[in-house]
Parts: C-alpha cells; sequence; structure tokens
C-alpha cells in the first residue's frame, strides 16, 4: 500500500490551502508550515494536539558520537538553527485555539508561554548521567495526574532512526492508550519521522481505536523518509512493539 499526494475533498472537513497533502484513511500529511495550516481550521476543530517542536537547544554534540544511532542523521540542521528557533508565542495561542487538549514536549523550554498543569509526562529513559538528558518532558493540559514512562534509550534505537529528535513509536503508543479515546482528531504539528503516524495505525488496527491524524512538516526530506517508513509498515502488515 502506497501513499498518495490528492486533493483533501473531505466535506467534513475544512477546505484547506496548502503546499502538497499524502492521504492514507488514519493520515493527512501537509507538508507546509503547521502555522499556515492551523490557522484555517475552526476552534477546537481537533480533539487533541500532541506535538514536539523545536526546544532551541543545540544537538549538534551528536553528531561525532553518533549516540547509538543506527543512520545517518543531518546534524547540520541543528547547527544552522533548525532546532534552534523555538516557537513563538503565536504558536502556542493558535495550538490551544484549534485543539481541545493539548500535549507539548519540551514543555518545560516553555514554560513562560504555558499554564501551569498538574498532569506532566516523562519519557524516562532508563540511564543516568549519560552525555544526554535522563529523560524528556511533556506539558498536557489534562486535570489528570502526572505519569511516568520508562523506555529505556537501548530500545528506542532498535527503531530506525531518520530524524534527530525522533520520538519511539511506543511513547506515541503509551500516550494515545493513556490519553486518547476512541474518534479522536489529533493534530501533530511537526511530524519528523512519523512515529506517531505509526502509533495511530497500531491503536486503530489492534484497538479499533478509529483515529485520525492531521499532521504537518515543513522540511520535504523528513517527509520523503516518514512516508516511506510508514508506507513499509503498512505493506509489512506489523508495527515494532
Amino acid at each position: 500500500m502506497t501513499i498518495e499526494s490528492t486533493n483533501d475533498n473531505n466535506s467534513t472537513t475544512p477546505a484547506i490551502t496548502y503546499s502538497e497533502c499524502y492521504r492514507l484513511p488514519f493520515l493527512s500529511l501537509f507538508h507546509a508550515d503547521c502555522m499556515e495550516i492551523m490557522k484555517q481550521y475552526p476552534d477546537k476543530y481537533f480533539d487533541l494536539a500532541i506535538v514536539d517542536p523545536p526546544y532551541g537547544n543545540n544537538l549538534s554534540g551528536g553528531k561525532s558520537a553518533n549516540n547509538g544511532w543506527n543512520n545517518k542523521i543531518d546534524w547540520n540542521k541543528c547547527d544552522n538553527g533548525w532546532n534552534l528557533t523555538i516557537p513563538t508565542p503565536e504558536y502556542f495561542i493558535e495550538l490551544q485555539r484549534v485543539s481541545k487538549n493539548q500535549i507539548i514536549w519540551g514543555g518545560n523550554y516553555f514554560a513562560n508561554l504555558l499554564p501551569p498543569s498538574e498532569c506532566w509526562l516523562i519519557w524516562d529513559k532508563g540511564q543516568r548521567d549519560f552525555s544526554l538528558a535522563d529523560g524528556e518532558m511533556a506539558w498536557t493540559s489534562f486535570d489528570k495526574a502526572m505519569r511516568i514512562k520508562t523506555l529505556h534509550r537501548a530500545v528506542a534505537n532498535q527503531e530506525t532512526k531518520t530524524h534527530p529528535t525522533q520520538k519511539p513509536e511506543k511513547l506515541y503508543s503509551w500516550i494515545l492508550s493513556k490519553l486518547a479515546t476512541e474518534g479522536m482528531k489529533i493534530l501533530d504539528t511537526h511530524f519528523g519521522s512519523g512515529s506517531i503516524a505509526l502509533a495511530v495505525d497500531k491503536a486503530n488496527r489492534l484497538d479499533k481505536m478509529n483515529l485520525h491524524l492531521t499532521a504537518c512538516e515543513i522540511d520535504k526530506e523528513y517527509i520523503d523518509k516518514a512516508i516511506k517508513r510508514i508506507s513499509e509498515s503498512i505493506k509489512q502488515c506489523t508495527l515494532s512493539f
């Protein structure tokens, strides 16, 4: 099964102006700036936004050590500002306008732009005093208890890496199991490697969740890699667990 470029003529969704859109029954992927896409949706259109925007930190130090990555990563994009430019305050305003609830990875970097929350998600990487952080934090808008997922970095590194800040599919599957409900419309503004799409497909096929993901990615190179990854997973009819 392949992902084709097509027009979004679904009468239940807004008419969207976009550069390019790849579609599957569970996925609408836009090659566009997420701000341009979000402004075309009405208020609270999405049930949940799960996003992983640039944190503004420099990852180029991983270029020499490779940090266990089993694929070539364009770390120069980090050096040239790809991972140094954090979203503007307008991004967070627009994100909260178009979605009912939000999960924002790196929320600790944006604390001055987000309201207080008791429901933080913590990815414990099962390592201590490594050259990178022991874990990562996601701010959420939910009125629930804080939750921690221990997922060892070695397990995450078993996945094919196509993006410098790629998060594992298992992490997104955990998020969906905790905070997603059947039939949700989900938004991802920084699609990257496409791990979230694999988790959505898994939830739909195995758990009959009937989720739909709308995603944006501004870098065509990462779109192509993500599409290949998703297509191969669907073709095999299996997902990594």
